[in-house]
């Protein structure tokens, strides 16, 4: 599985999953607020330039590539920070091995996943129907539509359909399935680490109960909406969000450094 480790060597270790269909390259806004601290972001299994694996794609196996990446770099804790498709893995990873998760950050993430109304329907049977049948880079383009609708977010747009459009369909398609069948909410209760749940207040992809609920069956989590913020926070809204990740990892400064 590919991955970068930046950072001093000696610090706290703080783990990046992305969204669906993206690369360890969407925390690009994190990185200079992240500086006291190892950061090891990664491309997760059939994704951009990590290979697929053998075997049926799942959450919770992709969680568990994620746990022996950690154990091959002799990371034992670290901070597990996810995004959307991201999320879910980081909380597959946080009910499989508790005790190597200081803190939990869930940017609108969820534990299962279903449409909020008749057009977030119609949003996402839109995305599957491109996902058959056109080309990777139209069904990047939809998404990134979706995600960054205000005309300033052009960049952004042009950022996004570039990076989904780079996929091999069939990864996308069993990354998207192995999304629709993950469902921890039954097991929400285990999770004691300290968590943070991020929720744009604008994101129309993933509904805000859906957040709410993961703050509310988590013991102790916290949820924090961010204004003017769509489905990808932590490059909407980078300030709002990096002051939130960092106050939120402070948590655990009474825990020692790790050791690799």
């Amino acid at each position: 599985m590919y991955y970068r480790l930046t950072g001093p060597a000696d610090a706290p270790v703080v783990v990046l999953l992305h969204g669906l269909g993206s690369s360890g390259d969407d925390w690009t806004n994190q990185v200079e607020a992240l500086a006291p601290y190892r950061v090891l972001a990664v491309d997760l299994p059939g994704h951009h330039r990590s290979a697929r694996p053998s075997g049926r794609l799942s959450i919770d196996g992709m969680a568990g590539r994620v746990e022996t990446l950690l154990a091959t770099l002799g990371i034992e804790r670290a901070h597990v920070v996810g995004l959307s498709f991201g999320a879910c893995v980081a909380l597959a990873f946080a009910l499989r091995a508790p005790g190597r998760v200081r803190t939990l950050t869930v940017v609108n993430g969820f534990a299962h996943f279903r449409p909020s109304g008749l057009r977030a329907t119609a949003r996402g049977a839109g995305r599957l129907a491109l996902a058959l049948v056109a080309p990777m880079t139209l069904v990047g383009a939809y998404v990134a539509r979706e995600v960054f609708p205000r005309p300033e977010d052009q960049e952004l747009r042009r950022t996004v359909t570039a990076r989904l459009g780079a996929n091999r369909r069939r990864h996308y398609l069993e990354s998207l399935a192995a999304l629709m069948q993950f469902d921890v909410r039954a097991r929400l209760g285990q999770i004691r680490c300290p968590t943070l749940v991020v929720a744009g207040a604008d994101d129309t992809t993933v509904p805000l109960a859906a957040k709410t609920l993961l703050a509310r069956a988590i013991p102790g989590a916290r949820l924090e909406v961010v204004e003017r913020s769509g489905h990808v926070t932590q490059y909407d809204q980078p300030a709002a969000f990096n002051r939130l990740l960092l106050a939120h990892l402070s948590l655990d400064m009474s825990a020692p450094h790790q050791e690799n």
